[in-house]
């Protein structure tokens, strides 16, 4: 009776000591775990998209508080420029000569999916406001003017309202830094611009997030 009874304890202990080691390994592994870990990060992004048919670059930054691995909330901005060749601005093609420019920001929340492994899927979405301007091109000295009688003057402008939902591809290079692959489309109200569609900003995003923080 008395080795039976510690044969108990031995088969106890080495009981508990496994279930020890899955909760540590569940704390490593998991989404959602007994133990709670709250971190931040900071981000900036570079990004391609096509806005009026032309080659546009997106790029921003944001900074997020993150809970559980699982959940980000957060601040972001970003700025657009569609005509990046400012070259091969000709007085004789009237298609070159105007671009269109602006940002927009807002909140966004991140949900992060499996956050603890080295690469993983998280999808951000943004809410926010901005605002596009249409400016006139006058090769690398183009420069925003309030006198319409000279070249590179804002010819007109406008607010919008902003969705941008996304997914990122994102790894985990070391415990403080994180780089992701991302895609987007952006979702904005009419804008009212001249000879400029409504829908011009409506469009997909593609580019790269370098995120720096404890996540």
């Amino acid at each position: 009776m008395k080795q039976l009874s510690i044969v108990l304890v031995l088969i106890m202990a080495a009981f508990y000591a496994g279930a020890q080691d899955d909760y540590t390994n569940d704390e490593v592994e998991t989404i959602f775990t007994k133990r709670k870990s709250n971190g931040g990060y900071g981000a900036f992004s570079l990004g391609y998209s096509q806005i009026a048919g032309r080659d546009a670059l997106i790029s921003g930054a944001r900074g997020a508080f993150i809970f559980d691995h699982s959940f980000a909330i957060g601040l972001g901005g970003y700025g657009f420029v569609n005509n990046l060749d400012y070259s091969s601005y000709s007085h004789d093609n009237p298609e070159d000569r105007f671009m269109l420019a602006g940002g927009y920001g807002g909140l966004f929340i991140e949900s992060i999916i499996a956050g603890t492994k080295p690469v993983h899927v998280s999808f951000p979405i943004l809410v926010g406001m901005g605002g596009i301007a249409l400016v006139e091109n006058t090769g690398w000295g183009w420069e925003w003017d309030i006198d319409p009688y000279h070249t590179g003057h804002e010819y007109d402008h406008d607010l919008f309202f902003v969705v941008e939902p996304a997914v990122e591809l994102e790894f985990n290079l070391t415990r403080f830094f994180r780089a992701a692959a991302y895609a987007s489309y952006r979702f904005t109200s009419e804008i009212e611009l001249y000879e400029t569609d409504d829908d011009v900003l409506n469009g997909f995003n593609f580019g790269m997030t370098f995120k720096f923080g404890k996540f």
